[in-house]
């Protein structure tokens, strides 16, 4: 015979780390098996490198295409995921009242929001890997510093969660959905990467460039193609979006 209280359940919530753990895990498989996400945040981006590497259908300047193109992809890879794919996935949690019931957890608000941030690291790891495999097969050549790299994708990253954690916190999911795509298109265009900021008036390089797109997408262009040690300009940029925006999400974000 056993012993009394052997099989005893414990009682008790799991340890903090392993309930963020197995959030983040979740929210990552969620992420990956939805074909519209993956459209936005694997497919499009690819086919954007592979297109304009390989037609000459943009002016971008001297030197080889891919490596004007694969910063600029890399940083749209980026938004793609922390932005446009955060918002209008957490929008629609939110307005099933999936977001509610986690809040109601013993997983605590940050604690999801930790998750969501690591499901996010995730998705944009895999992204740069595929990403860097493609444009290194088109004959890319980067430069710089490693290290400015990942400081400029952490903030990129930060900024762009801040706000679209915003956007879902504060508009219906529907709207969410509307002007995240929206905002995603625009910047893609008027962002600096596929066309070169230059192509634009001088007017409209100037509030252009306070974008964190462009913000970004120039940040890594002067380290992988340029070689610049650290870009502290794109980087302050990208540190005041990311205070901003974390700060305006922590404050104003709607969990019903």
């Amino acid at each position: 015979m056993t012993a009394t209280g052997t099989y005893t359940p414990k009682p008790g919530a799991a340890p903090l780390g392993r309930m963020i753990a197995a959030q983040a895990a979740l929210e990552t498989k969620m992420l990956l098996r939805n074909g519209e996400q993956l459209l936005l945040t694997v497919v499009i981006p690819t086919l954007l490198l592979v297109l304009f590497s390989s037609v000459d259908i943009v002016d971008t300047g001297a030197g080889e295409a891919v490596d004007f193109l694969t910063p600029g992809i890399l940083a749209l890879a980026v938004m793609s995921t922390a932005f446009t794919g955060q918002a209008i996935a957490t929008g629609f949690e939110r307005r099933y009242g999936v977001l509610k019931r986690l809040a109601a957890s013993p997983l605590p608000r940050w604690g999801l929001m930790t998750a969501k941030t690591a499901s996010v690291l995730v998705t944009e790891i895999l992204q740069i890997v595929l990403l860097t495999v493609i444009a290194f097969a088109l004959g890319w050549d980067p430069q710089g510093n490693p290290a400015a790299v990942v400081l400029l994708l952490i903030l990129g990253t930060a900024a762009f969660s801040g706000l679209g954690l915003l956007m879902a916190g504060t508009l219906k999911a529907e709207a969410t959905l509307a002007a995240a795509n929206l905002v995603f298109l625009l910047l893609l265009v008027g962002g600096g990467v596929i066309v070169p900021m230059d192509k634009f008036p001088a007017g409209a390089q100037d509030v252009l460039g306070l974008l964190p797109i462009s913000a970004l997408s120039d940040g890594l262009r002067d380290v992988l193609q340029h070689g610049a040690a650290m870009p502290w300009g794109d980087l302050g940029i990208l540190a005041v979006w990311a205070v901003v925006g974390l700060a305006a999400a922590g404050r104003f974000f709607r969990w019903e």
